[in-house]
């Protein structure tokens, strides 16, 4: 008996690759219950305000080492401090807050400005500070 090696190749060659789905949709469902049920999920109480602005005091305290944080903003250019303009202190988009200013006084970020509310008898001129390149 020989082994017709044309009608093989021919035949082998003729056949279309298939894919099974169902093992792949059964591993994709799998991975994603595990990310769901690994993830954890925080909520944050926000106040009512309109998308393009967010208004209030932070979630949780700044609780660090830093006596300034830095807060991004982009496009910003204007920062006012107890309706003073302090956009003065503008360094690449950015601009350093006291710490004792985000947990204490109000801070209202909206596209391109941020305008600030310092605590009762705390100083506009150390309320804000240009951030520093480290």
């Amino acid at each position: 008996m020989t082994i017709d090696v044309k009608s093989y190749k021919k035949k082998i060659l003729d056949q279309k690759p298939r894919f099974n789905l169902v093992p792949f949709i059964d591993i994709l469902f799998t991975l994603m219950i595990f990310l769901v049920v690994t993830s954890t999920f925080t909520s944050v109480d926000m106040q009512e305000a309109d998308d393009t602005t967010s208004s209030g005091k932070p979630a949780s305290d700044v609780s660090g080492g830093e006596e300034y944080y830095i807060v991004p903003v982009a496009n910003l250019h204007k920062v006012t401090v107890n309706n003073q303009d302090m956009s003065s202190e503008i360094r690449n988009g950015a601009i350093g807050v006291h710490a004792q200013v985000i947990d204490n006084g109000e801070v209202s970020i909206k596209p391109g400005e941020i305008v600030i509310q310092t605590p009762a008898g705390f100083d506009v001129k150390k309320a804000v500070h240009v951030p520093e390149n480290k």
